[in-house]
């Protein structure tokens, strides 16, 4: 079941980076050195304060966590048919994600009524690479799906935060107020020695972010390309401030909107579950 596995892989929140070579940003508009309004001081004093309202420690130290919802994606800006149940489960370190695509079988479904729940088909994520698992057992996601993946999972806050800020040579740049979503937000950049942006608007009450945004060259058509993902309906999850509503946009079109039901945190999850070389068990369709 290919339904597009990259419309799962969006959890810039909630995913924590591994050691996947970084999206080279040099030579692009955003790469260039924007002049620093108040300062390198003032840009990360506002990344300390989107921490703490993200929940402090409690956010920086996740270790595992599970994510219900649902997910519809879009085309040119419209959304196409369809709107799919997932479930994705994360590992902070080492890095392991697993997205499953949950669907519905049985008399009552073709009725339209919810029929017997099936999770036949799964992706896992490791530091390195893509595997479509079934029970038939696993199968490499294409190059493209795998380098999509990982350019938006290097360019998430987590890894803005956890290993960007402690780079060598790192710069974060405040570069004043804006609006998103008429929201008054401040606007702070950050950008490695290798000239790599990662851009934030940060609500300027709250403090939470409301959108990272990242530019890179597409590489078929060499031409500029901006991935940005909008957060909202921030609820308070063990302590742990997480956006229920995150839309991601390619070049200002909408490509997927996520609403999640319920994210669970915990202190673990068995190692399995981020192993590709276990097939899925198979069930039978009533």
């Amino acid at each position: 079941m290919r339904f597009g596995w990259a419309v799962l892989g969006l959890a810039a929140m909630v995913t924590l980076g591994g050691s996947a070579a970084r999206a080279q940003a040099s030579a692009l508009p955003s790469a260039q050195a924007a002049p620093a309004t108040t300062g390198d001081n003032r840009g990360r004093k506002l990344l300390d304060e989107m921490v703490t309202a993200l929940g402090g420690d409690a956010w920086l130290h996740r270790k595992y966590w599970k994510i219900e919802g649902k997910v519809g994606s879009f085309y040119k800006g419209q959304p196409t048919e369809g709107v799919y149940a997932f479930e994705e489960y994360y590992r902070a370190n080492p890095f392991g994600q697993r997205d499953v695509i949950i669907t519905h079988f049985g008399p009552l479904a073709v009725l339209g009524l919810p029929g017997s729940d099936h999770r036949d088909d799964a992706v896992v994520w490791t530091p390195t690479e893509g595997w479509e698992v079934t029970y038939k057992g696993k199968k490499a996601l294409t190059e493209k799906e795998t380098d999509e993946f990982r350019r938006r999972q290097t360019h998430t806050i987590d890894v803005v935060v956890n290993e960007w800020l402690k780079q060598p040579g790192v710069e974060v740049t405040y570069e004043g107020s804006d609006m998103v979503e008429r929201h008054l937000v401040d606007k702070v950049s950050v950008m490695t020695a290798s000239n790599d942006v990662v851009t934030l608007h940060l609500d300027a009450n709250t403090h939470l972010p409301l959108s990272r945004t990242y530019q890179y060259r597409d590489p078929q058509f060499k031409d500029i390309d901006t991935d940005t993902e909008q957060y909202d309906s921030y609820q308070p999850v063990q302590g742990i401030l997480t956006p229920f509503a995150v839309t991601r946009l390619h070049n200002g079109d909408i490509v997927s909107q996520r609403f999640i039901t319920k994210v669970t945190y915990m202190d673990t999850l068995p190692d399995e579950m981020f192993n590709p070389d276990l097939p899925l068990q198979k069930k039978v369709k009533k």
